[in-house]
Formats: C-alpha cells, structure tokens, sequence
C-alpha cells in the first residue's frame, strides 16, 4: 500500500523530471538535444487529470524549470542590493512563483484539451505553449527569458526559420516534437477510452510534421549557405572588466577611463573603422562632469576614430532631483556627438520602481546613481559603415522591440551591456546565446561589448564568429560583414504567434463548454 508521502513523490516526480531536462537544455549545461523530448514525462502525465491536478504538475514543472535557468538572479540582488542570501534567494523563488502560473495554465488547457478532444498532442501542446510564452513575454513589462526556442542556439540549420516565425517559432517545433512522443505512447491508452478517436490523426500528424522539420532544415541550409549582402567592416570592442562595486568610486574614475584609452589604443592597431565600449562605460555623467568629458573628447580627437559608448546622461535637472538616462553616444573621428539613443526598456526594480505611488516602500534593489527616465525612440546611427542600432543591455532579449528598429532598413546590431551584475553564473552565457536569434530574425551581425563579458561577434546567420571570456580585459577586433536584407519577421513581426493565440482560442471554446 502507497504511502502519502510516496504518492506525493510518485505525482511529483514527472514535473520534477521534465523541469530538469528542460533546464539542462539551456546554458551552461547546454543539452539542446533535451528540449525535444524533455516535455514527454509532464504531458503524459497530465493529459487525464483533472484540472487541478493538471495545474499542480504544471506549476511544479515550472518552479524546475524556472529556478533551474533562473536562479543566477540571486547574485546581484546578494551582492550588489545588500540583501542576505537567504532573502535573495527568496526574491527569486516569488519571481519563479509568478513565472510558474503560465506553464501551470499550459498544463491545464493541454489537459482539458487533449482528454476531452480529438486534437493530437503534436497541434495542442505547441499551440499552447507558443500562445503562453508569447504573453508571458510581454505581460508585466514582460519576461521573455528562458523562452524555449533559446535552448536551440547551437542549432543552425534549424533556428534560421526564426526570420519568419520568431523565437517562437522555434519553441512550436520543439513542443510538437514532444507532442508527438506524447501521442504513440499513449495512444493505446487513448484508443481505449475513445474507441472513436482517429487512429489516422497520429499517422497524418506525424507526416506533416515531418515534413516541417525537413523544410525547416532545407530552408535552414539554404540560408546558412546564402551569399549575404553587404560590406566587410573591421570593429573593435571593449572589454574593461570594472569591477562593480568599485566602478563609481570617485577615487578610481581616472583607473576606469584610463583602461578604456589603453584598450582602444590596442585596438588601433587592427585599423578598426568602429570601436564599442560597454554600457555605462564611462563613470561619470557624460556632459555633466566637465573635466572627465573634456578628457574623453581629448582622447577621441586623438584616437581619430568613431567611439560608440555607453554613459549616464543628465536629461533634466530640478532642485527636487534629477532626471537621468543610460544611453549610447556616437562620436565621430572629429569628436562631434553625431547619435545618441536613450535606453526605452528599463529593467524594472533596476533602474526604476514601478508603480512608485503605490511601491512608495520599495528602492531599487540594485541601487545606483538615480532613476533613470526611459528613451522613446527607436534611432538609428548613420555611419560610413552602414547603419545600426544600440540595444543597452536587456533589451536585446526583446525579438519585437528589437524589430523596431530595424522596420525601415539597417545593416548591423550593436548591443552593449554590464553582466558583471551576473558574476559567474550562467546568466553572462543566457544573455549572449539570445543574441543569436535576434542576428537571425532580422539578418543583421551583432555586435556586443561587454563589461566583464561576454563580448563578441555573431554574423547574420547566428554563427558566433568569435567571443571573449568572463572577467578578462580584452580589446577584441573581428571584420564582419554587414547585411542589408529584411526579413519576413522585421517587416511583419509576430504573426505567427497571433496565428497560435487565434487557434487556442477557438479550442478553448470547444473545450470548455463540454465541462458542464
């Protein structure tokens, strides 16, 4: 006879299992290959349960899950916000709570859905999914790590669809996959309960879904050996490797800057038409602090090469407080400011409260120099190179704001970022792996500096050309070759997830009436 504890085991454990190899399939550990099968044991075991059970097992799969590829989130909140271990722990543990509800509705819906339909797991399980992780990435200022389709970004041929469908895309292949194990193991079982349910819909859905993968991989190889238009252009980027708590200590602000000159005169010898610095590079307020200005001017005029940095900006100044942004400024072989791009997506708790009237106990948790007030535009900068925009740190993990920019043409991404707030976790390598897809949705090479890393070059296929390590300074120079194309996804965005979201919804009104 079961126990109670062994039967809470024995309910667990499928969640327990899924959630794990689904975390496994993401770096650092870097098992891809679990992600297509990973879903099976949480599916198998939902699919005859009712619904609260079924939200139980989902919800438990995420918490694995989300902890499983989240929980580097600890580091800076220990570290850098002064709260214990304990207690940052805790924050994301809650994070992962609210992250969980989604997985828990998937469980739910596929649930109802796959028991009380004729509907193949290989169409439910995706369609859900997809619907699911597209609002959880915008829902709430939005959250869109961890997205499925990431774990796949060693996996050329597949992830080049991503120019059509998205991320998300890749996600649906995944979840159909796994859907599709889910229907020959139990379709026995099926049959059995459902002596009318189609034998044929396994058999058919198992064709076109091979049909798929193998015009995915057509249309991935035709792509990665595509000649791309452009031009070669030489670039050089920075990394400084500033310590964090050390960096806006005034009695180290002249250390800082004179890493950064001693690099990019490094770099010079490559001949680089372009040289990146790390977000908020320069430990002062561009403009603001005249002194420092005067000497980074100094050394542009000198260097006689464009500078594309990261920098707090002064926007509004009042005797009550201070209106700043974390920008990226553009100075020209002259030293003229000739672009600058005010960061739009802040990182919330990071760089701002939200709902600050009603949060008025809360502070930043990673506190800095200020609030910083949000960009609204989406500018490109015009160079002798081609055309580009900056995304500053989480704003590249964004596939629809990244979009943005790119809706009326450009030739390169450039992203800069501070992961020194990660420390030696996989958060740096998460970070960097979603870049990957933004090269391919929108078939431009990116560009990324890093503070402590990771720093690097990825073409417009997603292959990663060359990148640093964590906590080395480095001056790394690559020639990349620029890419004027636009995509399918650039031009129309999210169309296919609107399509999934449209097919849930017609299911859901087929399923939940027949609960009564």
């Amino acid at each position: 006879m079961k126990t109670p504890y062994r039967e809470k085991v024995l309910f667990f454990l499928p969640s327990v299992a899924s959630g794990l190899l689904i975390a496994l399939s993401f770096p650092t550990a870097d098992l891809f290959p679990l992600a297509w099968a990973g879903f099976v044991p949480l599916l198998c075991s939902v699919w005859q349960n009712d619904w609260k059970s079924a939200f139980k097992k989902g919800f438990a799969f995420g918490m694995v899950y989300f902890f499983g590829t989240l929980y580097w989130i600890y580091h800076s909140i220990n570290h850098f916000g002064g709260v214990s271990l304990y207690s940052s722990i805790a924050v994301v543990l809650l994070l992962c709570l609210y992250l969980s509800i989604f997985p828990a509705a998937f469980s739910v819906l596929f649930s109802l859905a796959y028991s009380r339909t004729r509907l193949p797991a290989l169409l439910a399980a995706p369609v859900f999914w997809v619907s699911l992780e597209f609002l959880r990435s915008y829902a709430f200022t939005g959250f869109p790590w961890s997205s499925m389709g990431y774990s796949q970004y060693r996996f050329l041929p597949l992830i080049q669809a991503a120019d059509i469908t998205g991320i998300y895309g890749i996600s649906f292949l995944l979840l159909a996959c796994n859907g599709l194990i889910t229907d020959v193991i139990v379709l026995r079982r099926k049959l059995s309960e459902q002596p009318l349910f189609p034998l044929s819909y396994t058999f058919t859905g198992a064709l076109v879904l091979l049909v798929i993968i193998l015009s995915v991989f057509g249309y991935g190889f035709f792509r990665l050996h595509q000649e791309r238009p452009g031009q070669d252009v030489s670039i050089s980027v920075i990394q400084g490797n500033i310590e964090q708590d050390r960096k806006w200590e005034p009695i180290f602000q002249n250390e800082v800057i004179a890493t950064y000159e001693a690099l990019s005169t490094e770099a010079l010898r490559s001949r680089p038409s372009l040289i990146i610095w790390p977000e908020t590079a320069v430990p002062f307020i561009y403009e603001n602090d005249t002194e420092h200005t005067a000497r980074l001017l100094n050394f542009q005029r000198q260097i006689e090469t464009p500078l594309l940095f990261g920098s707090i900006i002064m926007k509004k100044r009042t005797a009550e407080s201070s209106e700043l942004a974390n920008s990226a400024l553009l100075l020209d072989r002259e030293g003229k400011k000739s672009y600058s791009y005010d960061k739009i997506h802040l990182v919330p708790f990071g760089e701002y409260v939200p709902l600050k009237s009603i949060l008025f106990f809360l502070d930043k948790l990673v506190v800095g120099i200020g609030d910083y007030m949000p960009g609204r535009q989406y500018l490109l900068a015009e160079t002798d190179i081609g055309r580009f925009g900056t995304l500053i740190c989480y704003e590249i993990i964004f596939p629809g704001m990244v979009r943005k920019f790119y809706a009326r043409g450009g030739d390169l991404l450039v992203t800069i970022t501070n992961d020194a707030w990660f420390g030696n976790t996989a958060g740096p390598y998460q970070h960097f792996s979603m870049a990957v897809f933004r090269a391919i949705e929108n078939r431009k090479p990116v560009v990324r500096a890093a503070n402590t890393g990771i720093s690097g070059f990825i073409d417009s296929s997603g292959r990663i050309i060359s990148k640093t390590d964590l906590f080395v300074r480095q001056a790394l120079t690559k020639i990349i070759r620029t890419d004027s194309a636009m995509t399918f996804y650039t031009k129309y965005g999210d169309l296919f997830s609107f399509l999934c979201i449209i097919i849930s919804i017609i299911i859901c009104g087929n399923i939940f009436p027949r609960r009564q």
